[in-house]
């Protein structure tokens, strides 16, 4: 039976600041545990995080990202020297797997070669926490790649590794090793959990479409015929000489949904962040996108953002009942971080979705981060989103 614990800090010394986790999620007499999974802004020296880890909890396998800020029981912090961890015992339930050298053209083939290995570790696995390279990636691609071995009915949730929104590079933790474009996945195989996901984004799309009319896998040659990353930061009235992280607090691109899903999602659109360019004008989408898709700009509609997640949040405890919350895990996109909403807003966000999870004004175990993207289910399947706040609320069904 897994059993989960979790803290966060702000501290400027990275070993010291893991110990404070540590200290703080398993006590100080008995840190030894199963798992451990890392968070930490990109001011922390992440090989630190992990020797200072694994000399306190030397049988435990080690995971973790870089992220622009982190939210734990204790609050959200947006430091550059933050760090959240989840800990874990329940061995005999908990596997782990990784790849390294992921990137979008190669991300089908690369997770499924994750998911085979996880699979030969854990056949019973029933739900997946998958973290990935936030730059560079085919996230459907890798969806498809671990359904491919585990089937559409296994629950991926997770995020995609962050800079502090340069996208210029992220960092990804397996064991004694950091990594810059690698994956891994942790299989729960405890058959008394399950896991309830949902997202939400409240962006409104406006103006006119832009129309994909090149595209290779997720990279966008064209848009209107013009060379892609010209075109977009034309309609965002910035220079063509702007970078990814000028553009990604005010330039995500809206796709429409189906009715049936837009329905479900509160929402006509998901949307999409940009995280790479080239010199040749091309723009690496975070998905497979179509030649002939439809792109719309976004503008931020606060009120529907603090109402979709009042609304998301009704939802998942309903369809909780009364069983026992034994953990969440929350991907959170960076630019609804301070990069769009003042302290005071921030925090009254996370203050919406903690409380109702709460009981007896407790927070439960809890690991979130600020991701370049996050992965939930919607219309029943595994999907990736953009610009989201998406909670996984681990249950004990027994």
């Amino acid at each position: 039976m897994i059993r989960f614990h979790s803290a966060s800090t702000r501290m400027v010394n990275s070993r010291r600041a893991m110990a404070e986790c540590l200290d703080a999620a398993l006590g100080e007499r008995d840190q030894d545990c199963d798992l451990i999974i890392i968070h930490a802004s990109m001011g922390h020296d992440q090989q630190q995080l992990i020797d200072e880890a694994r000399e306190r909890a030397p049988s435990a396998r080690i995971v973790g990202s870089s992220c622009c800020g982190v939210v734990g029981r204790e609050g959200v912090s947006e430091s550059m020297k933050d760090v959240a961890i989840m800990a874990a015992r329940g061995a005999e339930h908990i596997a782990v797997a990784h790849v390294d050298g992921i990137y979008g053209h190669n991300s089908l083939d690369k997770a499924a070669e994750l998911a085979r290995q996880l699979k030969a570790k854990a056949p019973a696995v029933n739900m997946i926490y998958f973290l990935a390279s936030g730059i560079d990636i085919d996230d459907d691609a890798c969806i498809r790649g671990i359904e491919s071995v585990f089937g559409p009915d296994v629950t991926i949730f997770g995020a995609t590794s962050a800079d502090n929104m340069k996208g210029v590079a992220s960092f990804q933790m397996v064991d004694d090793t950091v990594f810059e474009h690698a994956a891994y996945a942790v299989g729960f195989s405890d058959p008394t959990l399950s896991v309830i996901t949902q997202a939400t984004h409240g962006f409104v799309a406006v103006g006119d479409p832009l129309v994909v009319t090149r595209a290779t896998g997720n990279r966008i040659h064209t848009l209107n015929d013009r060379p892609a990353w010209e075109v977009y930061t034309e309609r965002l009235q910035l220079p063509v000489a702007a970078t990814c992280g000028d553009t990604i607090p005010v330039g995500a691109l809206a796709e429409r949904l189906p009715p049936a899903l837009a329905a479900e999602y509160g929402n006509d659109h998901i949307l999409r962040v940009v995280t790479k360019r080239d010199a040749d004008g091309a723009m690496h989408y975070a998905t497979d996108v179509a030649e002939g898709t439809e792109l719309w700009l976004t503008v931020r509609d606060e009120a529907r953002i603090f109402n979709d997640m009042d609304r998301m949040m009704a939802q998942m405890v309903a369809r909780a009942g009364d069983r026992e919350l034994v953990a969440v895990f929350h991907a959170d996109c960076l630019a609804r971080g301070r990069y769009l909403f003042n302290r005071v807003m921030k925090e009254e966000l996370v203050g919406r979705m903690q409380y109702p999870l709460s009981r007896n004004g407790e927070v439960p175990p809890w690991l979130g981060m600020y991701g370049f993207g996050e992965f939930a289910r919607l219309g029943g399947r595994n999907t990736y989103h953009n610009y989201t706040t998406a909670l996984y609320a681990i249950y004990r069904d027994a």
